[in-house]
C-alpha cells in the first residue's frame, strides 16, 4: 500500500466523530460541524495550496493501487452505520432541541461529504458493482437523479446557461438552489425518457432509471417510517435535504461565472480546465477525495480522484472548498472576491 493513500483515510475523523455525535448529547455533538466548516478552513487560511503533479510513473502505480478504490467502498457500510445509529438513537434517545438540530447536521454532513460527493466518484466509473455503491450512496440522500443528470447532462453542458448545475455571475446561491434542483431533477426524467425511447421501449416502464429510482426512493422512506415512525423520518428528510445543499453549494462555486465559448457551428467549445474553479488548498482535497481539483476532473472525468492534476490555466480559488462553500452563503462577500477574479480571467 502507498504511503500516499494514508492521507485519504483522515476523512473518516468525520465518522469517527458522526458516531460519537449520535451516541452522546451535549456539546460534543457539534464537533464533526466544527471540523469540517471551522478547523478546516480556518487552516487552511494560513497553508499555501500545493500545485505539484504526479510523474506519469507515480500516477500509473496509484491508478492500480486498490487501496484508493477500497476506501471508497468502505463508505457505503460506513455511511448506512451511520445512518441507522442516526435513526435509532434519535428514536430512543432522550435530548434537547440542541441536540436534535445537531445531530441532524451531523448526518447531513455525511450525506453530502460521503454519501453523494463518493457517489460521485464511483459514478464515473464504467464498472457496474462501482455504479450500484454509487447508487446506493445517493439512496441516503434521497437523491439518486444525480447519477443520471450528473453524468449525462451536467459533463455535456456545463459552463453553458444550459446546464441547471453552472452558476451565473451574480447569482445568489439561494436562487441557484432552486433553480439546479429543480431543472435537475426534470432534466434526469428528460434524460432517462430519451434512453427508453432510443431503445424502442416504452417511457413508463420499470426498465427506466428514474422509475427505477423513485420507487426505490420512496420504498427507502416509507421502511424508515415503518421501523422509526413519522418524527424520525421527518428528521431523515431534514438531514438528507442538508446533504443536497451541501452538495448544490458545491455545485455552486465549482463554476460559477465560467462560460464556454459558442462555435461557428453553434456547438460549445470542448470543455476545458478554464470552465471550473479549481482549489489546491491540501485538507480540502483530501477531506473531499480531491473533489476540489475539479479542473481536471471536467477535462478528464475518467481520471480516478488521486490521480488528479493541476493545470495552469485553471482558474484558482483563494482558499479551500470547505472555505469557498462558507464563503458563498455571504452573496456580497462572495460577489466582492469572486467577480475580480472572474474578471482577472479574461
Amino acid at each position: 500500500m502507498s504511503i500516499r493513500a494514508f492521507k485519504y483515510f483522515s476523512p473518516f475523523i468525520i465518522y469517527l466523530g458522526a458516531f460519537r455525535a449520535f451516541t452522546t448529547t451535549g456539546w460534543q455533538i457539534w464537533l464533526p460541524l466544527a471540523y469540517a466548516w471551522f478547523i478546516i478552513p480556518l487552516i487552511e487560511l494560513f497553508i499555501k495550496p500545493d500545485n505539484s503533479n504526479l510523474s506519469e510513473a507515480e500516477e500509473e502505480l496509484l491508478k492500480q493501487d486498490k487501496i484508493y478504490d477500497a476506501l471508497l467502498y468502505l463508505v457505503v457500510p460506513l455511511q448506512y452505520a451511520a445512518l441507522f445509529l442516526f435513526l435509532y438513537s434519535m428514536k430512543f434517545d432522550k435530548m434537547t432541541i440542541f441536540d436534535i438540530i445537531g445531530r441532524i447536521y451531523v448526518m447531513g454532513l455525511c450525506c453530502g461529504v460521503f454519501g453523494i460527493n463518493v457517489a460521485h466518484e464511483l459514478g464515473h466509473r464504467v464498472n457496474r458493482i462501482e455504479q450500484i455503491l454509487a447508487k446506493m450512496l445517493l439512496l441516503t440522500s434521497q437523491y439518486m437523479h444525480f447519477f443520471i443528470e450528473h453524468n449525462k447532462g451536467h459533463h455535456k453542458r456545463v459552463a453553458t446557461m444550459e446546464d441547471p448545475s453552472s452558476s451565473r455571475q451574480g447569482e445568489w446561491i439561494y436562487t441557484f438552489y432552486f433553480r439546479s434542483v429543480i431543472l435537475s431533477y426534470f432534466s434526469a426524467w428528460n434524460i432517462a425518457n430519451k434512453e427508453m425511447k432510443k431503445k424502442n421501449l416504452p417511457v413508463l416502464s420499470l426498465k427506466n432509471e428514474m422509475i427505477q429510482f423513485s420507487i426505490i426512493q420512496v420504498a427507502f422512506v416509507a421502511l424508515i417510517f415503518f421501523l422509526f415512525g413519522w418524527l424520525v423520518t421527518i428528521y431523515y428528510l431534514a438531514a438528507a435535504l442538508i446533504g443536497i445543499l451541501t452538495l448544490e453549494t458545491v455545485n455552486y462555486i465549482e463554476h460559477y461565472g465560467l462560460k464556454r465559448k459558442t462555435l461557428t457551428d453553434g456547438k460549445y467549445e470542448r470543455v476545458n480546465p478554464e470552465h471550473s474553479w479549481n482549489s489546491n488548498h491540501v485538507l480540502g482535497r483530501v477531506m473531499l477525495f480531491e473533489l476540489s481539483r475539479h479542473s481536471d476532473h471536467h477535462y478528464l472525468a475518467s481520471r480516478k480522484y488521486q490521480i488528479l492534476r493541476h493545470h495552469d490555466n485553471s482558474p484558482q480559488m483563494p482558499t479551500g472548498y470547505p472555505g469557498m462553500m462558507i464563503l458563498s452563503l455571504i452573496p456580497p462577500a462572495w460577489f466582492y472576491i469572486m467577480d475580480r477574479r472572474i474578471k482577472a480571467t479574461g
